[in-house]
């Protein structure tokens, strides 16, 4: 009875957020009564009882009754034996370390799309912080990403920065003639970079292959080494994994638009956060551990370290989803309004991963959605 019960509620839960009370108790006691044939036992009932304990977590508990007559005990005045079993299972997200990567582009100050976005990002953090269990069970990093991605100016003294294009860029002439340090040096002059405090916080893409991999960071091997970039339009810094919801949510207000597009750096910055390397060194795979990035945009690539050809950024950008995949991080894509539909539904892990939203206030139902998705089955009782 217990074995059979334990099945039912297991195969039950996957449709019963979806059915309604009549229609729960029917599939109940046709699932129950079709695993457990013992003949011997009469007065077979089975009732569920379903409810969501928290917004994003959901539980299902059976009871089922029997009765079975007795053959020694009928002697002693006992004719029959009462059975019982109780199954529940609990389903939400139990474990998730989710990189939230989000174009702040400056196309997002247009329809709406910032102000929605914003409201589904909490609405979001509020799903998954009342469905974790325990402390750890969540974390979450979130990337603003324009052309660039703002790794936080509190890095400046990180090893993992190269300094070489910055300092190249940002610093004065002894002859104030020369702007650069390329002409400056040329004409026999002293080149004098600005301090490393001056910086903005904002890196560009690492270099060709490192641009769309996790590569770890290795001091003394400038290729694996997130360059340093005064970028004009550069977005709020991006915030590791951490469990903090008041500041997650602080983090999420923020974001500004501004800038050109490039899908490429924040997708691979939302790889670098939850993988378990250098120099963020997110939790190590486990079987109870879902990585996730959920990736939105509303635009065409525009611009990268390299070029302004959207087709040229494209092919980094689907590099970098294919490894994504590759490395059993499960990605969701959301496409707002414009932006390369093609290029996204392709991206996405599954077809039905991949949401095309026509107008920012489904942005909230989109988002919603995803939470939903994210759920584990397990069973508890």
């Amino acid at each position: 009875m217990q074995a059979a019960l334990d099945a039912s509620a297991l195969m039950l839960s996957k449709d019963a957020p979806t059915l309604a009370a009549n229609d729960l108790t029917a599939r109940t006691g046709d699932a129950f009564k079709a695993m457990f044939t013992r003949p011997e036992a009469y007065d077979v009932a089975v009732t569920p009882q379903f409810s969501k304990p928290a917004d994003g977590n959901f539980s299902l508990k059976l009871t089922a009754s029997a009765k079975v007559n007795t053959m020694f005990s009928r002697m002693l005045g006992q004719s029959t034996i009462d059975l019982s079993a109780t199954s529940e299972v609990l389903w939400g997200i139990k474990k998730l370390n989710l990189a939230l990567v989000l174009d702040n582009t400056g196309s997002m100050a247009s329809n709406g799309k910032m102000t929605n976005l914003k409201l589904a990002a909490h609405n979001l953090l509020t799903t998954l912080q009342a469905a974790a269990k325990s402390p750890g069970d969540i974390k979450i990093a979130i990337v603003p990403f324009a052309t660039d991605v703002n790794a936080g100016t509190t890095n400046v003294n990180a090893p993992w920065i190269d300094w070489t294009d910055w300092e190249a860029a940002n610093g004065t002439c002894s002859n104030t003639s020369y702007t650069s340090k390329s002409n400056c040096q040329s004409h026999g002059k002293v080149w004098t970079p600005k301090p490393h405090s001056a910086w903005n916080g904002c890196v560009n893409d690492r270099d060709q292959n490192n641009d769309v991999t996790n590569t770890p960071t290795m001091p003394g091997s400038p290729a694996t080494l997130f360059r340093a970039d005064q970028a004009a339009n550069c977005p709020a810094a991006m915030m590791p994994l951490s469990e903090d919801w008041a500041a997650l949510n602080a983090k999420i207000d923020t974001m500004t638009p501004a800038g050109n597009t490039n899908v490429t750096i924040g997708l691979a910055w939302g790889f670098q956060l939850i993988s378990p390397i250098e120099p963020f060194n997110a939790p190590t795979p486990a079987p109870d551990l879902e990585k996730v990035i959920i990736i939105l945009t509303d635009g065409l690539n525009t611009q990268n370290r390299w070029s302004s050809t959207a087709s040229v950024i494209d092919a980094r950008t689907q590099k970098v989803c294919d490894n994504v995949k590759a490395a059993n991080i499960k990605l969701y894509t959301v496409r707002v309004i414009d932006g390369d539909a093609t290029l996204l539904r392709g991206c996405a892990t599954k077809p039905e991963m991949y949401y095309d939203v026509q107008q920012a206030v489904q942005l909230n139902s989109a988002f919603g959605s995803i939470a939903q998705n994210l759920a584990n089955l397990r069973i508890t009782k």
